[in-house]
């Protein structure tokens, strides 16, 4: 069994869900704070454990998303986070029981046999671990935060399990009493978190019967350890799926490592520091608009781009990515792909809480920016959770003994519940 020990995390006043100092641009203005009630469950201190299942799951699952995404929307630009959906819709999993719980997770591209019960030290483990990527020139800033509607009860042990695992605390904000100060609140929380680049995430139309709104974010301002030079940008052709072509603004370089596997072809694109690269994947000719490398391809490039081998000249396009704009409602693409129960009136997030019924929405929002010193992105997700319609109180009864009764004395304690002590039926009070 593996030992863990706990420690308090205690009470806060306020909360920002993320600060970063960027690597290429300003720090998030303090000025941005969300003063709200916050408040700590008791975290864990796991045994050393590897984030590498869950980084090969959240993989899984994003390209899950993506080919489901894109096949409703194949003529359309797609950015998102695997890790910040992964992060908001793990939250909600970690309340989730049966049949519920079995399938977010297979949804979710958890191992098998994982359990909400079970995460918390892997999740702890990936968590840190996105802490620990911040370096020269790079800054990734992740906040995970969990919003509760102050009439509903959270379970302790729900806190401490979010606590733990996401190193996250819960913020009350009025979603049944003032919808519109809660929305704003949390999207000022985000704003904070991805230094401006996304500023609404939900609105009040969405949060009447919420009980919990459950966000992640990430921000990243990283410079490429070889920069693109400016001066060798140069204007060209680029065919999208299905249309005419495009004239588009292609940054070159050279000397970057090259691989491939099933017909794709991959670049590796380092940032400073080394903790952190993008990979350029190019499908091979003629491939569908939708097309995606298998997990196992994308492995097998992984494999090689670490080792040094091939190298190749690179023409990239500038890009400027934005669904902010239109943020993404990803409940028919999570149906889709097998979470319909967690969205049902009789789904299970009894981990969560007795009054917590099931996923009301899902939304998603990025921005990626990629040019010749480097990578500005930024990604949120938000998850609520319907609180369960309480039931009115029945108004007093009285009943009034009027006829012939009995009465019942039995033994409740020290293991003898139930037993019949005494039993009586009483016809005439009057007789003895």
């Amino acid at each position: 069994m593996r030992s863990r020990t706990r420690t308090s995390l205690g009470l806060l006043a306020a909360v920002c869900t993320a600060a970063a100092v960027a690597g290429c641009g300003s720090a998030p203005s303090a000025k941005t704070t969300v003063d709200v009630a916050m408040m700590h469950g008791v975290a864990a201190t796991e045994p050393a454990a590897s984030a590498k299942p869950l980084a090969a799951a959240d993989t899984g699952f994003g390209l899950d998303v993506m080919r489901a995404w894109c096949a409703q929307n194949p003529g359309r630009n797609l950015v998102f986070s695997p890790s910040t959906l992964a992060s908001a819709l793990g939250m909600a999993y970690l309340g989730a029981r049966g049949a519920t719980a079995s399938a977010m997770a297979r949804v979710l591209d958890l191992p098998a046999g994982t359990s909400p019960t079970a995460l918390e030290g892997e999740l702890q483990a990936r968590t840190d671990k996105l802490g620990r990527l911040n370096g020269p020139g790079v800054t990734l800033a992740a906040s995970d935060q969990v919003w509760a509607d102050p009439t509903v009860t959270t379970l302790r042990s729900y806190l401490n399990a979010v606590a733990t695992g996401y190193r996250a605390g819960v913020a009350q904000a009025p979603f049944s009493t003032d919808p519109a100060k809660a929305a704003a609140e949390i999207n000022q929380a985000i704003s904070a978190a991805t230094d401006g680049h996304i500023s609404q995430l939900v609105d009040a139309s969405m949060l009447g019967d919420i009980g919990w709104v459950l966000t992640s974010a990430l921000y990243l301002n990283a410079k490429w350890a070889t920069p693109f030079d400016p001066t060798q940008t140069q204007p060209g052709p680029f065919t999208p799926a299905g249309a005419k072509p495009v004239t588009v603004k292609f940054m070159n370089g050279d000397g970057f490592r090259y691989s491939s596997a099933g017909g794709w072809q991959a670049v590796s694109l380092p940032y400073q520091g080394g903790k952190l690269t993008m990979t350029a994947l190019l499908p091979p000719a003629g491939s569908a608009p939708c097309a995606l490398p298998t997990q196992a391809s994308l492995t097998s490039i992984a494999r090689a781009l670490d080792r040094p081998g091939l190298v190749a000249n690179v023409s990239l396009p500038r890009v400027n990515l934005d669904t902010a704009g239109g943020v993404g409602d990803m409940k028919p693409t999570l149906e889709q792909l097998g979470m319909g129960v967690a969205f049902d009136q009789g789904a299970d997030f009894t981990g969560l809480s007795p009054q917590a019924c099931c996923i009301g929405f899902v939304q998603q929002a990025a921005t990626l920016q990629v040019g010749e010193k480097g990578t500005v992105a930024a990604a949120a997700a938000a998850v609520g959770v319907i609180a369960a319609a309480s039931e009115a109180p029945e108004p007093a009864r009285t009943i009034t003994f009027n006829r012939p009764y009995l009465l019942l004395i039995t033994a409740t304690a020290h293991g003898y519940s139930g037993e019949p002590l005494f039993l009586a039926r009483v016809d005439n009070p009057t007789a003895s």
